[in-house]
């Protein structure tokens, strides 16, 4: 019976080296943390690749303490309520356009006046140097969110179910907007009836002619598909629309300081790569959905132009010199890269 208990002995002692030696060679089996990260577009989209990218990255950077795992095609929320469950901690990050941001602060509707870039440099230097722009950022703590890095969607233009060469054409019609102010004004001073709805909604809306068509960058449009309800795209090019990624401020306040550094650091990366993929595949895609029946246009911009004048004067009613600075900037960075 000595014999029995001794090599029993033996045996539960060879088991607990055995565990021990998994958890000091393994901690990252154990310890890993799941972060969860919800955008709105398709699996095949731009996003997805970048969040792909953060995701990699993150992993890496934090030894494997952190996996991030997405949740494409709004599976988990559209982009309001995103933004809502970054604040309770129920969504660790998300990337949306910068005026879905504006319900939280309302300034940054600002971003969203037409034509105030006309380039991917240009834009890239507003979102990165702006003064006035970095100090709007830096009240979202606040709110219960950050600015991790601004990546790429591009810029906004129109698709149809009837073709638009002009203002003129645009009397009478319905255009999907999100809940944005200044997407709402312009749209209307083009001529456009506006009715809002997530962007989970707008296919089968325009399909079943609820609207008439839908404004977003030619990536959104090719991910999202929206050529095949509303096959005329019309290259306005009326508002730069990049993506800040945001991290819940929960979720920031639970890092160490190392692995917000390492969050931070894959967060600038999977931008860099958001930016070139989406300034790269632009003709492409514009390819490829007119192969698939779309009818691709450019029109004469100056007749937008001029019907979004009033935008800026109706902003300045609201936004006081809110609106000067914004202005100021974006001139700063059209004069220091100009447009060929």
């Amino acid at each position: 019976m000595l014999k029995n208990l001794l090599r029993f002995s033996s045996g539960a002692a060879a088991a607990a080296t055995l565990i021990v030696g998994t958890f000091a060679f393994a901690p990252n089996a154990y310890a890993q943390k799941i972060l969860k990260f919800s955008h709105t577009d398709n699996p095949g989209g731009s996003r997805q690749a970048a969040a792909e990218v953060f995701a990699k990255k993150v992993a890496d950077y934090t030894d494997g303490r952190y996996k991030v795992r997405i949740f494409p095609a709004g599976q988990l929320a559209n982009d309001p309520k995103a933004i809502e469950q970054l604040q309770l901690g129920g969504v660790d990050f998300t990337v949306s356009a910068t005026g879905s941001y504006a319900t939280h602060l309302p300034s940054l509707n600002l971003t969203a006046m037409p034509f105030l870039v006309d380039t991917y440099k240009q834009g890239w230097e507003f979102y990165d140097n702006s003064q006035w722009l970095r100090g709007e950022f830096e009240k979202l703590p606040s709110k219960g969110f950050r600015v991790l890095s601004t990546w790429e969607a591009g810029f906004r233009s129109f698709t149809t179910n009837m073709e638009l060469k002009s203002p003129e054409d645009a009397k009478g019609r319905k255009m999907r907007v999100y809940p944005n102010d200044m997407i709402r004004w312009t749209m209307e001073a083009i001529g456009f009836q506006t009715v809002v709805m997530p962007i989970t909604d707008v296919y089968l809306s325009i399909q079943q002619g609820v609207v008439n068509g839908q404004e977003n960058p030619v990536d959104t449009i090719k991910s999202l598909r929206f050529y095949e309800v509303a096959p005329n795209l019309t290259l306005t090019r009326h508002v730069y629309s990049p993506l800040p990624l945001t991290v819940s401020e929960k979720t920031w306040q639970s890092f160490s300081a190392e692995d917000q550094k390492a969050v931070q650091k894959a967060a600038a990366e999977a931008s860099a790569f958001s930016r070139k993929l989406v300034r790269d595949s632009v003709n492409s895609q514009l390819e490829e959905m007119k192969a698939a029946g779309a009818k691709v246009s450019s029109p004469e911009i100056g007749p937008f132009r001029k019907a979004v004048a009033s935008v800026y004067d109706k902003a300045k009613g609201i936004y006081g010199d809110e609106v000067a600075k914004v202005l100021a900037d974006a001139a700063y960075v059209r004069e220091k890269f100009p447009s060929k």
